[in-house]
């Protein structure tokens, strides 16, 4: 029987391996400029200014791609609880750091879908402004949680959020949107390789405890959900857009990280560790 390490323990025994990929995340993230993928020429004032007022024909994108753009600004927008949830963690040395660094690259996302959405009237401003009110007011939080459940948790979510933006990517009537996805969905990417390789080094640290974590938040898992003005949910619409369906996370998201982890070949675990392995058994390829 492996003893459990407190998280003040972790924060200290894991600080060279955040300080490390902290490093390598920074010279493999591409540097690029929310401004350079928005086509202000297609920019005009609103009618407050003495311009046009948005109406629907002046939309001309797909109902689909529409959606997907609005429940990533969303979900982007929502970003102070996201910072909250995460820095309540990890305020200390490498951690917050790191936090600092991926809260910056989310809120470039925003600017850059927000702008994007405004400058080319792709939705109805005052609609995504009502719906941005209704979910911020609501925010984001979650369970108290150890800190190996936030990182197999970040790591999940930061999976999922760059599949939701590849097949935007895949779906997209606009090359400029597919762009957008794509280079999203780059940072979603290396953004769930730091929280996977904070994953595995604990694993090799204490890994009855990690994969006590890893089974309790594949468990517990879902994306965030956004509630849109006609009732439905952007879960529901996701998945028959084919842009993101829950059914297929086992198979998208789950079971590659624990490939990766390499949960089903390790021979550390004593019965607490296999008793968490067994229950992620039904994920196994």
């Amino acid at each position: 029987m492996q003893n459990d390490l407190a998280d003040r323990e972790l924060l200290v025994s894991l600080a060279a391996e955040v300080e490390a990929n902290l490093v390598r995340h920074i010279a493999l993230a591409a540097e690029w400029q929310p401004h350079d993928y928005v086509p202000w020429d297609d920019g005009r004032n609103f009618e407050f200014l003495g311009g046009t007022d948005w109406e629907p024909g002046q939309s001309e994108l797909s109902d689909v791609s529409k959606l997907a753009l609005t429940v990533s600004v969303l979900i982007a927008d929502n970003l102070p609880a996201y910072h909250r949830e995460l820095g309540k963690y990890l305020r200390t040395g490498p951690w917050w750091r790191w936090v600092g660094r991926w809260t910056a690259e989310e809120n470039r996302h925003e600017i850059l879908i927000r702008n994007y959405l405004m400058v080319t009237r792709a939705v109805d401003p005052i609609e995504l402004e009502r719906a941005r009110m209704t979910h911020m007011v609501e925010g984001f939080s979650r369970p108290a949680m150890h800190l190996l459940d936030v990182l197999a948790a970040c790591a999940l979510e930061e999976t999922a959020a760059a599949i939701r933006h590849r097949n935007t990517a895949a779906t997209a009537d606009s090359p400029i949107v597919a762009t957008i996805a794509e280079r999203l969905a780059a940072d979603d990417e290396l953004q769930a390789v730091f929280f996977a390789n904070l994953i595995s080094a604990a694993l090799d640290l204490a890994p009855d405890q990690t994969v006590r974590a890893i089974a309790d938040r594949i468990a517990d898992f879902h994306v965030p959900v956004v509630k849109l003005a006609d009732g439905t949910t952007s879960d529901e619409l996701l998945a028959e857009a084919g842009i993101y369906d829950r059914a297929n996370e086992p198979a998208l998201v789950f079971g590659p990280l624990l490939e990766r982890w390499n949960i089903f070949t390790r021979t550390d675990f004593s019965e607490a560790g296999e008793k968490a392995r067994a229950e992620l058994a039904h994920l196994r390829s």
